[in-house]
């Protein structure tokens, strides 16, 4: 990932004004050969973590989903940048066109062939147009199917990354059949005859996420949210006020921790201290570490057990819910 500036939440303001305190003594060091400041950075710089770690200690559902939707949280391209090597991208449906939100093709990923595939939300105002956000038209669930088909053909297993909003609301997805898409790309992650990983990057939004998260493992980054809908979306719903987003994301049980309690997902991957956006580097290189371990242990599995114990892993999930 390139440096960029960092951009800080409304609930880090200490740490803006802290870090900014640094980056002005640094500047002066620089501009002053003869003045010695490095025991005030590094003092500063010592408050700063410290800070940071008290302040992320304590984040609730809310400020965990302003996490998930960083803008500097490491995307898809970035995973794939970072972990597959002789990556080709597979383009097109086949039945109507290609989709840039949803993004994948062949590699090997840390050694291992596989057939990777996303969501993509772009880094800037031109690629997020170009890839709408990461919210996926029909014809990126069907090339996510096409994918699954080719793994299995080849006996490659496959790993997704999911980070959306959710699929693409617009008329011309509804026409074009955007629901059939979504469950036909649920079902053939069910009946996948080969090992299938999932990690919950950011957003796992609806049916936009779940289409490309049945695998045999979910596991979800630790600032992360998974759910059926947005937390701005649910208050709208049950309060006519966006504004209760906050309340509704501490009622929809939305967080890595609820899920996995819930055995919704199952793993969590611990981020940097401060989130994956402070280090993408880092995060990347976890996740890479996570999903190799985890294609080991189901590579000892046969095509039928797979699918049965995929099949009694999310048949199970509205079971365990019930009181």
């Amino acid at each position: 990932m390139t440096e960029t500036a960092r951009t800080y939440l409304d609930f880090e303001r200490p740490l803006a004004e802290l870090d900014g305190k640094i980056e002005e003594l640094r500047a002066l060091q620089s501009a002053d050969d003869g003045v010695d400041v490095a025991s005030e950075i590094e003092q500063l710089r010592k408050k700063s973590d410290k800070q940071l770690a008290s302040i992320y200690k304590k984040i609730g559902p809310w400020e965990k989903t302003k996490v998930a939707r960083h803008e500097q949280r490491p995307h898809f391209s970035h995973y794939v940048d970072g972990l597959v090597s002789d990556y080709t991208s597979l383009s097109g449906d086949r039945k109507f066109g290609d989709d840039d939100a949803l993004q994948g093709g062949l590699g090997r990923l840390l050694g291992r062939p596989v057939v990777v595939m996303g969501h993509e939300k772009g880094n800037d105002t031109a690629s997020r147009i170009k890839h709408n956000f990461g919210m996926a038209n029909p014809e990126g669930y069907r090339k996510a199917v096409r994918l699954m088909d080719l793994a299995e053909r080849f006996d490659l297993p496959v790993v997704s990354f999911v980070d959306t909003a959710g699929a693409y609301p617009g008329r011309g997805a509804e026409e074009r059949g955007q629901a059939e898409a979504i469950a036909r790309s649920i079902d053939r992650g069910l009946s996948l005859r080969v090992p299938f990983v999932s990690v919950i990057t950011g957003e796992g939004g609806s049916g936009g996420a779940v289409a490309i998260a049945t695998a045999d493992s979910v596991m979800m980054l630790e600032h992360s949210i998974y759910s059926v809908i947005s937390p701005e979306g649910c208050a709208s719903i049950l309060w006519r006020d966006a504004a209760r987003a906050e309340d509704a994301a501490k009622a929809m049980k939305i967080t890595a921790s609820d899920l996995k309690d819930m055995r919704i997902v199952d793993e969590i991957i611990e981020e940097p201290v401060g989130g994956a956006h402070r280090d993408g580097a880092l995060m990347i290189k976890t996740v890479g570490e996570q999903i190799d371990r985890k294609l080991d242990s189901l590579s000892t599995l046969t095509p039928e057990d797979l699918i049965a114990a995929r099949r009694s892993k999310f048949l199970a999930i509205g079971r365990t819910l019930l009181p």
